[in-house]
């Protein structure tokens, strides 16, 4: 890459995610790190970027103007969405971002829009004969309260990072109402895993690479070791078979029941918390889509290390 023009590659809502802006600075050389968040000068990633930028929350109108004006200014080449509420917007933008001169790392806005509504998700995976729990909506559960067996567990149709997740013993406990919309599964018990894939600008399925999560804190996995299970690497099929419109890096939660099997749980149309593992087990999604940016290809491979182990700890980042 000497003498070439670096390729700028913009973190979006980097917040923590300090760990994905060293994944991508080591991709090739030549990569520019850029990062934005509501207050940059209080994220650690944006800290650690190359260039840092302050945007409006991705939920005002004026989100994908300003991420526009940031990649004409620098000539961003690649963004990569982190947060689930951001997505539905790069969807519907990624033709005008395009248009500017950045490929945005985000699936169809079908398949956003099925995974951030979750009791949609359950619905589709399972037309695609994907193992799922039982599922139902507030209204089913109370009609029909024997529906699932007691205890339930709960959880938001659109929520995220363990936000509003409950288990109810019985009828009486659960609440006269809801702050949002609810949906609700039998208590599934087992070993979890995350289960990150990779597929190329064609569509192709190239990496499958599952983690169990050995411990997790605020819904993201701390200790987690990479597996290589052939019944997950089947899931992953199905997921994919399902989501037509699914690019680049996503990754979907399965939890092993002891009785009923695998069952997957929830789907996250972006990078997962846990993708340093992969990284590091040598499934390198983030040099795959700068690749694909910088070269119109990648080499992307499923042949990562089985029984790679991740344990994480608090760092920090010092200004001034």
């Amino acid at each position: 890459m000497t003498g070439e023009s670096p390729l700028p590659v913009l973190i979006s809502s980097a917040g923590r995610r300090a760990a994905l802006v060293g994944a991508f600075r080591g991709a090739r050389p030549g990569v520019e790190l850029h990062a934005c968040d509501l207050v940059p000068g209080l994220s650690s990633a944006c800290a650690l970027a190359d260039a840092a930028h302050a945007v409006p929350r991705c939920t005002e109108p004026s989100f994908i103007d300003a991420i526009e004006d940031i990649v004409r200014r620098h000539g961003i080449r690649l963004i990569v969405p982190t947060i689930d509420t951001e997505l539905p917007a790069y969807a519907a933008a990624a033709g005008r971002l395009a248009a500017a001169g950045a490929r945005v790392h985000v699936s169809s806005p079908e398949v956003v829009a099925i995974a951030r509504d979750k009791l949609r998700t359950m619905t589709v995976l399972a037309q695609a004969g994907a193992p799922v729990p039982d599922t139902v909506d507030e209204a089913t559960l109370r009609a029909d309260p024997g529906r699932l067996g007691w205890p339930v567990f709960g959880k938001p149709v659109g929520g995220s990072a363990s936000r509003g997740l409950g288990v109810y013993a019985d009828a009486a406990a659960l609440p006269p109402a809801f702050a949002e919309p609810m949906m609700f599964q039998p208590v599934l018990s087992g070993r979890e895993f995350t289960v990150n894939l990779f597929i190329d600008q064609q569509g192709r399925l190239r990496c499958v690479v599952p983690h169990e999560r050995l411990q997790v804190r605020a819904g993201e996995v701390e200790k987690g070791r990479t597996t290589r299970r052939e019944d997950l690497a089947r899931l992953a099929g199905l997921v994919h078979r399902a989501l037509p419109g699914a690019q680049g890096v996503l990754c979907f939660q399965v939890i092993d029941d002891p009785v009923l099997g695998p069952r997957i749980i929830e789907i996250n149309a972006r990078f997962g918390g846990g993708y340093p593992l992969a990284h590091a087990a040598g499934a390198r999604f983030a040099d795959w889509l700068v690749d694909e940016v910088a070269a119109g290809s990648c080499a992307a491979h499923d042949d990562w290390r089985d029984g790679v182990v991740m344990l994480r700890y608090d760092d920090a980042v010092f200004l001034g």
